[in-house]
């Protein structure tokens, strides 16, 4: 077959436009991997009369390309090896993840006698974020000031420090990290807060399951955060109180790489965390302050990952290829805790997805958690959620998700919020909390093919919204019912910036609105999707 498919290529070299074959077709006819070559490429193309202008070859000049060795030690195969069509595919998705990568392309050239030469070009996002951005949601403001660089000199470093003001805190924090340090699949990361109601540091030393066939994980950290947490009623806050957390955990994990379509994961660790709480003075005294807590744990994981991942456009992102985990996923966690009041603890998550015709996708997830409470005993938590999308055309989606949250046995501390800050935008953050909770939300997405200034991605949405959350010692008395909004939102995708997410631009109207309730809320807020 080998034979066949170079004395294929050889003909069809000769003819003035040449047909290369698949990568899939290499894999099945066995071809090895003579040479990969490497092409960073910078962020505009000035080749392309659309993308040479000063502005764009002044960006260029000030911008470092990423390191060809950056890139080569994110890719999963090599020179020597068979082609194989999966790690090409899971080396595009692990690419794709890096802030401080645009585009990405794999090519087949130069073959012949059962060889072939692989092609990796690469494109740059701008990595300097002069962070400067105001968010609204739920009727309160949040700024971000500040300098965070995503590649530095073209390594992947990564250093920022931001200032940021929002409704319970306001300071500032540092922070660095290194994903490619060692053997170039270990994370170094570090993070310092001072902000005006604590602090709060990070630090962290982890060499990941990096790959669907990786074999081994190992890791350690260390977390500290003094801050001041609140109680909300009606989006009021009710209490508050001071809280001390410090938290240590190493781990250790093996998999026997990726068998048969998917790949288990077992890890080993441990954990320790110590909660301290106290009446803060000058602050609204709660009812009932959290029991502090000091826990040594022990705990074993499981996970396992299918691997079917489905490269689509227009869902979460606008214009921007993007991958859709679909396979089966699972996790499970059991926790030891010897001087506890229960011994063990336990977490557990599932998630699917389905595909139907004419392109549509649902994706389920459901998880189960057993812990303690903020009241000191335990507390368990089941949540549920859908998303469901059903492209019409290439330029138009219905979107629809639906979450379900129970929790038994927690305290006052433990309530499960909801309001425009967590997805209901009519109405103020923390609007109503219980021990039950649900929400849908239902959107008609417009993808646009606008591409301003070869900058800007544009689209849009008309949403409607439906949720409650009740039962419990924390009800909103004053609106304790169903809560619907309807509203209409730009969307911006910046996607030449390695900070670029999408920016959310939302009017929306609340349809039980009580007394204290604007009739219109504005929100302004950068998220990770569409």
């Amino acid at each position: 077959m080998a034979m066949l498919l170079f004395a294929f290529v050889a003909i069809t070299a000769a003819r003035a436009e040449p047909v290369s074959p698949t990568f899939a077709e290499l894999e099945a006819a066995g071809a090895i991997i003579r040479e990969v070559r490497i092409n960073p490429q910078n962020i505009f193309d000035a080749s392309d009369e659309t993308e040479n202008n000063w502005l764009f070859r002044t960006a260029n000049k000030l911008h470092v390309t990423t390191r060809p060795g950056v890139i080569a030690q994110l890719l999963l195969f090599k020179a020597g090896e068979r082609v194989s069509k999966q790690k090409i595919e899971e080396s595009e998705r692990l690419l794709r993840n890096n802030r401080f990568i645009y585009d990405v392309e794999f090519k087949a050239t130069a073959l012949g006698d059962g060889f072939v030469d692989v092609e990796v070009t690469t494109k740059d996002t701008w990595t300097i974020d002069l962070a400067g951005n105001l968010s609204r949601a739920g009727g309160n403001n949040k700024t971000r000031i500040g300098l965070r660089e995503y590649n530095v000199l073209g390594t992947g470093l990564r250093v920022g420090f931001v200032r940021t003001t929002d409704e319970s805190r306001r300071g500032s924090e540092f922070d660095i990290s290194y994903p490619q340090a060692f053997d170039g699949r270990t994370l170094l990361s570090y993070a310092r807060g001072k902000f005006d109601d604590g602090s709060r540091q990070t630090m962290s030393v982890q060499r990941p399951f990096y790959a669907l066939d990786a074999r081994w994980a190992a890791g350690a950290s260390a977390f500290e955060d003094d801050r001041i947490d609140s109680l909300y009623n009606a989006g009021d806050t009710i209490g508050q109180y001071r809280h001390k957390r410090k938290i240590a955990e190493a781990f250790g994990g093996w998999s026997p790489g990726l068998v048969d379509g998917g790949t288990q994961r077992f890890f080993f660790g441990a954990r320790t965390q110590e909660d301290a709480y106290r009446v803060e003075p000058g602050r609204i005294r709660a009812a009932v302050l959290p029991v502090s807590q000091d826990l040594r744990t022990l705990y074993f994981r499981h996970e396992f990952i299918e691997d079917r991942f489905v490269k689509l456009r227009n869902r979460d992102q606008i214009g921007r290829p993007e991958f859709f985990r679909l396979g089966f996923a699972s996790r499970l966690q059991l926790s030891y805790l010897p001087s506890a009041p229960t011994t063990w603890l336990y977490n557990a998550a599932v998630s699917n997805g389905f595909s139907f015709a004419h392109n549509r996708d649902l994706l389920v997830s459901a998880g189960i958690d057993g812990h303690l409470s903020s009241s000191g005993g335990a507390i368990s938590q089941f949540s549920l959620a859908a998303r469901y999308y059903a492209p019409q055309g290439s330029n138009a989606l219905l979107y629809a998700a639906l979450s379900m949250d129970r929790i038994s046995g927690g305290g006052l501390a433990d309530q499960l919020l909801l309001g425009g800050n967590t997805g209901l935008r009519g109405y103020p953050s923390y609007y109503q909390a219980g021990e039950r909770r649900a929400l849908f939300s239902i959107e008609e997405r417009g993808y646009t093919n606008w591409y301003p200034f070869r900058l800007l991605r544009v689209g849009g949405a008309v949403f409607f919204d439906y949720g409650r959350a009740w039962g419990g010692i924390n009800q909103n008395l004053a609106n304790p019912g169903w809560l619907a909004d309807v509203g209409v939102g730009l969307r911006l995708a910046l996607d030449r910036a390695a900070f670029a997410n999408v920016l959310h631009a939302d009017v929306a109207w609340p349809l039980n609105r009580a007394p204290g309730i604007k009739p219109v809320q504005f929100l302004v807020k950068s998220e990770v999707t569409f």
